[in-house]
């Protein structure tokens, strides 16, 4: 008889509960988990396949060893010895920084990772670290510092009582929401317009999203900023209407000058929204009942994210939109990193504290831009990074100029991946350590339940035992700190911390926490609980030092001007990204079930740019950028303006030494082979992946 266990998916932001069936020690069904107070039953293809993670052959299940005659199966105590030993060698030899370590998406899914790595860090006591932070949402984070006090405390969309929702560059039906946790979004949007409200939505490519839409707005990619300070231009001629927050909010007149400038005329020629549409949608902004505007990847990864981020928040603030129901609010999670228990909080981050060795691009939260890792692998000097440590991420498909990254790490003296997979990025590591896989440990999902449209909590505890041998990868963080840490204090630290583990830990914070619940509790309620709506939280939830909001931060101010000498891209073909509802970055190719069907890889490209190259839908092409060229097939469609080519992100699995079953239709090109390491964000160091300068050729 089938048993049956309920769970969260831990495979995209959405936190969809679903309901497994197993049985002898196999998963037999997978389906929505219609009693979960947050995703109601909707759940997307990527849940089902969990169970062909869990079953992958291709998974690795013990640490291997590179050498000369190829890759060896090793055990864990020689694997972790020589893990440690070669990065202390490293660092004596050249100073600590000259270890690096890069992050990957897929460890903000495991609380076990985000409470322990911190300790492989602190260990390490290296400045040079990355993460994937800098190919995504660090505009957001950045905006919530310098406006708010904290990285964190970034304003979440009510889209379940909002009557207006302005969307700038996010696909929210095939991610899953992305910094606004929103599973089934598509039904949440459908009962936005069933109860009157509008949807309006701003992007290159007409997504699935924009299906959606009462509107959609095509838009020039990277001309967003230029569309945000004409909108605040008009709203502010309306009358800010700041409400409570006038009484704890700071620069509002600078505001006012910062976009005087900005005429709706002048938005309209860089951005190709007519000038009467961005008043009209300024108007329909300022007289809403309720309202929020909100920007994703298409706002964040390009060469003005950080100012794209600033004014969206503007803009909720000046039409009395923050901290509002309806419009953007703070999330109470019950285990709160923001206010929570001192010894439980994550920093409130910092901001050009340093700079990188080779470019000076600044730090953010204690992080280098990933732009920079390939010329910091690469120059020769003092500071020179020859070892790495890489933990659930594929960075050479994942950040900008893969193949320089992919020459890059190649060079490296040493290098060890904390992974399943021996991938594009982990083939070049000495050694690999794999943990267990999502079925085999407990998950709460710490940042998302940070990030939702709703406050909710859920644990779900492990469906199946640990293999024999294995370990998770907290106890592989924590195996490692043990052999880098220094002085007694270390290790009584480690045995303190290995007593608890993650599960004692989330229990402490959950008990400390504003909802003061407890691991006990969540075990008794499978499918989650709910903690009700988000709530106004200001001035209270402010982590600057008087409790104030800066509506207008200095380093935004003054990266206008670079905004406005920015050069007009006509006449040429802008590169976007896009992403699928069936993957998440670069890692669920490998996984048969999702990857059925029409081959997804594909560049998009508007009938009349087709026509005047010579292109023919499913015939092939070369993109061809500063850095590279890749082929790939053509789809030719009107769903992306015109001037404007689309390539898909996380493809490319075709490098020797890959032991992956990807096939050969599927492993497509890889948008990062094409996109430019020296475009970025000047201000954060953000890699500028939309609006990439690109020719594009037949054959």
């Amino acid at each position: 008889m089938p048993e049956v266990h309920y769970r969260t998916c831990s495979l995209c932001e959405a936190m969809c509960g679903l309901v497994i069936e197993h049985q002898n020690g196999h998963v037999t069904s997978i389906k929505g988990d219609a009693q979960d107070p947050f995703s109601r039953g909707f759940f997307c293809p990527k849940g089902v396949a969990l169970q062909d993670l869990h079953e992958d052959p291709d998974r690795l299940r013990r640490p291997l060893r590179r050498t000369a005659g190829g890759w060896q199966e090793i055990g864990w105590e020689e694997a972790l010895g020589e893990a440690a030993d070669g990065l202390r060698a490293v660092q004596r030899a050249h100073g600590r920084n000259a270890v690096a370590t890069y992050l990957g998406n897929p460890s903000v899914h495991d609380y076990g990772a985000m409470i322990f790595l911190p300790l492989l860090w602190r260990a390490l006591g290296t400045r040079s670290r990355f993460s994937a932070t800098s190919v995504d949402q660090l505009p957001h984070q950045l905006a919530a510092l310098l406006m708010f006090g904290h990285s964190f405390l970034v304003p979440i969309p009510d889209v379940d009582r909002t009557d207006y929702f302005l969307l700038l560059g996010g696909n929210p039906i095939a991610s899953g929401g992305s910094m606004m946790t929103a599973a089934g979004m598509g039904e949440r949007l459908a009962a936005l317009r069933a109860r009157g409200g509008t949807f309006v939505l701003v992007d290159p490519r007409r997504t699935e999203t924009a299906r959606a839409a009462d509107e959609h707005l095509f838009i020039r990619p990277g001309t967003d900023a230029f569309f945000l300070l004409a909108l605040l231009r008009e709203l502010l001629e309306l009358g800010p209407k700041l409400g409570r927050l006038e009484a704890f909010t700071d620069g509002l007149e600078a505001l006012r000058q910062a976009s005087r400038a900005t005429t709706p005329e002048l938005a309209a020629d860089r951005t190709g929204i007519p000038a009467e549409t961005i008043r009209r949608v300024a108007r329909e902004l300022h007289g809403a009942g309720s309202a929020v505007c909100h920007g994703r990847v298409g706002t964040s990864t390009q060469a003005f994210g950080g100012l794209c981020n600033w004014l969206i928040v503007a803009i909720n603030a000046v039409t009395g939109n923050l901290d509002r129901p309806g419009g953007a609010l703070f999330t109470a999670p019950a285990f709160d990193f923001v206010g929570g228990p001192r010894a439980l909080r994550i920093g409130k981050g910092g901001f050009g504290r340093s700079v990188s060795r080779v470019r000076g691009l600044p730090e953010f939260g204690g992080e280098l831009p990933v732009a920079a890792l390939a010329e910091e692998i690469l120059t020769p000097g003092e500071g020179r990074i020859r070892a790495l440590v890489t933990f659930a991420g594929n960075p050479v498909l994942s950040t900008p100029n893969g193949r320089r990254l992919d020459a890059a790490l190649a060079s490296l003296d040493f290098m060890v991946s904390i992974d399943p997979y021996l991938n594009e990025t982990t083939r070049h590591a000495r050694l690999i350590l794999p943990p267990t896989t999502p079925l085999e440990r407990g998950h709460y999902d710490l940042v998302f339940h940070a990030l939702a449209v709703r406050n909710t909590a859920r644990y779900s505890p492990p469906l199946f035992p640990r293999p024999e041998g294995a370990l998770h990868d907290w106890e592989i963080l924590l195996e490692l700190k043990k052999r880098l840490g220094r002085g007694v204090g270390a290790a009584l630290q480690a045995r303190l911390l290995e007593a608890l583990g993650p599960e004692g830990l989330l229990d402490i914070g959950l008990r400390l926490g504003p909802r003061k619940l407890s691991l006990a509790k969540l075990r008794r309620a499978p499918h989650g609980l709910d903690l009700g709506p988000l709530e106004p939280s200001l001035p209270g939830r402010l982590a600057t030092p008087d409790k104030r909001i800066r509506l207008a931060p200095e380093p935004f101010l003054e990266d206008l001007a670079r905004l406005h000498a920015s050069a007009p891209a006509n006449g040429t073909l802008l590169l976007i990204g896009r992403r699928n509802v069936r993957d998440n970055n670069s890692w669920m190719h490998n996984l048969p079930r999702l990857m059925r069907g029409k081959t997804r890889c594909t560049l998009m490209v508007h009938p009349e740019d087709a026509a005047a190259r010579g292109l023919v839908d499913g015939a092939g092409a070369e993109v061809i950028s500063r850095v590279g060229s890749v082929r790939i097939p053509v789809s030719v469609t009107d769903e992306v303006m015109r001037g404007v080519v689309s390539l898909p992100h996380g493809y490319g699995h075709a490098r020797q030494g890959v032991r992956l079953g990807v096939a050969a239709a599927n492993a497509g090109a890889s948008l990062n082979d094409v996109t430019d390491e020296e475009l970025v964000d000047a201000l954060c160091g953000t890699a500028a992946f939309s609006g990439v300068l690109v020719e594009v050729r037949a054959g």
